[in-house]
């Protein structure tokens, strides 16, 4: 197996897990920095109130992306299946 290969599957890889975090991160971070906003305006400091809503959007974001993201890992996990035979026979 070739250094590019071995490279070209990592950096898919990587791609494919920046692709799958995003929608719940950036879920995290959009009610985080709402609660934050709240607490800051109210002046309540309380870490539940923003534990709570978060693990909640994170959980709902999870269930409406979900099946996109079975989707692509199924999809990322066939491709890989496909390019064994050329991996073996020294192709990239």
């Amino acid at each position: 197996m070739k250094p590019e290969a071995v490279m070209d599957i990592g950096l898919s890889a990587l791609m494919l897990a920046a692709k799958l975090s995003a929608p719940l991160l950036i879920t995290a971070l959009v009610v985080g920095f709402a609660i934050s906003l709240l607490q800051s305006i109210t002046q309540v400091q309380e870490m539940t109130m923003s534990f709570v809503p978060k693990l909640i959007a994170v959980g709902i974001a999870l269930l409406v992306c979900g099946n996109w993201m079975i989707a692509e890992s199924i999809a990322f996990t066939n491709e890989l299946f496909a390019r064994i035979p050329s991996l073996l026979n020294g192709g990239g």
